[in-house]
């Protein structure tokens, strides 16, 4: 078991994988994220860009809009986010206008991660609100699946150029 996690938390990133194996199967590069309050799962989603052509339509800010619709109310101070991969610029700021308390996310990404990658966001002293952060969750499980994803996709783009 990773240092910082423990079986809840492993609980809850299995469904998040389950969430970016459905974003998988559609096409979506495969990010899912669950949110729990209260031991509870309040929504579930992953990533819809593709389908719904909104480049919004992150794991998290789908689980945001769809938990916070459900529980009448946009202040999410008593959940836990769970992803499958670091969140960006955009997913991280609504996270902490949310007032988020805690997130545990899988993979790091190093090209748009904004929550220890490229910048921090959550701690950023600057913003009115902190989270508290655990990476690493099933961390190689989370990783394999974008690598898969992505290989794939590049597989793909050969047959199609090599087809011409």
């Amino acid at each position: 078991m990773d240092k910082f996690m423990n079986v809840q938390d492993h609980f809850y990133m299995q469904l998040a994988l389950e969430e970016a194996r459905a974003a998988y199967v559609k096409g979506e590069v495969p990010v899912g994220a669950i949110l729990v309050a209260g031991n509870q799962v309040i929504a579930r989603a992953h990533n819809l860009r593709e389908s719904q052509n909104d480049p919004t339509a992150h794991a998290e800010m789908v689980v945001i809009r769809e938990a916070s619709r459900l529980l009448n109310k946009w202040r999410l101070s008593d959940a836990t986010l769970y992803v499958t991969l670091e969140p960006c610029v955009m997913c991280a700021g609504a996270l902490v206008h949310a007032r988020i308390p805690r997130l545990v996310f899988g993979c790091f990404d190093p090209k748009a991660g904004a929550c220890g990658s490229l910048m921090n966001i959550p701690h950023d002293n600057q913003l009115n609100h902190r989270i508290e952060m655990d990476s690493g969750c099933l961390e190689q499980e989370c990783s394999h699946i974008l690598q898969q994803f992505f290989s794939e996709l590049r597989i793909q783009k050969k047959t199609v150029l090599s087809c011409h």
